[in-house]
């Protein structure tokens, strides 16, 4: 395995769209449950009385939380590209790190604003994706399914910013400082994958919270955007209001971040691997075609010097 960062192997856009999706995928199925606590708490809902209640929306989530993770990691390869302007011999800042997964997330949130209003509208309205979608566009119109966009856009440029940028940051600064850990990497990961992930909860969870009872009152009857829900809620049940549903969240950023982080790590690894495999079998036949050239060279002046 290869230990050093500066000889691993980026990968390329497409390859980062795969590993994205597929991570992207992966975790939201296996956190589903979670998910669907965290809105049943933020909106005052009850919870599911069955198991298909607990995954009720998992389709549309997983099956679109994959293209949305996808686009994230690869325009983070793109945004860390740029910063580099061309020039390969130097590495990216921790800062540069994490600026460019923020900006990556703010992207996304181009396809992710409409798909947690879609999930959140299924849950509560009981109807398939396809009605619910109808229903959204007969009675709000195009613009209604960027309702909360503005708090997307925030939630995913730090939520990104932890999982592409941080996590990955603190768990290479705890490689680098702690021979226990760099010889345990799985342990280093998880933990920078929870310290990141506490993280971003603790900053975006009241974006988060805001964003969801907006995207559940469509008329704008009691929350009306992203600054006046933060204050209503502030007002009537005080800072805690704003976390509300922050526990199953963080545990669901520590899984995601985790899961990402692994996959992509496994990613890169599996390509480094093969590219220094290619290079050892180019540097062998190398050496193998010099030294069938060299052969009759000794061979012919033997035979001169006789």
């Amino acid at each position: 395995m290869v230990t050093s960062n500066n000889d691993r192997v980026a990968l390329s856009s497409g390859e980062n769209l795969a590993v994205g999706a597929f991570g992207g995928a992966l975790e939201t199925c296996l956190q589903m449950p979670v998910l669907t606590y965290k809105f049943c708490l933020q909106e005052g809902r009850p919870l599911p009385t069955n198991i298909p209640g607990w995954y009720r929306g998992v389709v549309v989530q997983a099956g679109t939380v994959a293209p949305i993770t996808a686009i994230q990691f690869m325009f983070n390869g793109i945004l860390q590209k740029a910063l580099l302007r061309g020039n390969t011999q130097r590495s990216l800042s921790d800062g540069e790190v994490i600026a460019a997964a923020a900006g990556a997330g703010a992207i996304s949130a181009i396809v992710y604003s409409p798909v947690d209003l879609l999930t959140i509208q299924q849950q509560k309205l009981h109807l398939n994706l396809w009605n619910t979608t109808r229903t959204l566009v007969e009675n709000y119109g195009v613009s209604g399914m960027y309702r909360g966009f503005s708090a997307c856009v925030a939630r995913e440029a730090l939520y990104t910013a932890g999982y592409l940028g941080l996590a990955p940051v603190i768990t290479s600064r705890l490689v680098g400082q702690s021979d226990y850990l760099r010889e345990r990497p799985l342990a280093a990961s998880i933990l920078g994958a929870c310290a990141a992930g506490t993280l971003a909860a603790v900053t975006t969870h009241p974006i988060d919270t805001a964003k969801t009872c907006l995207q559940s009152d469509m008329d704008g009857t009691t929350w009306k955007n992203t600054f006046g829900t933060m204050k209503t809620l502030m007002s009537t049940g005080g800072i805690a209001s704003l976390y509300r549903g922050m526990l199953p969240r963080t545990v669901r950023l520590c899984g995601a971040f985790f899961v990402c982080l692994m996959v992509r790590d496994a990613a890169v690894e599996y390509k480094t691997q093969k590219a220094h495999e290619r290079g050892l079998l180019s540097e062998a036949a190398s050496i193998a075609a010099g030294l069938e050239t060299t052969v009759p060279v000794v061979a012919t002046s033997s035979s001169e010097d006789s």
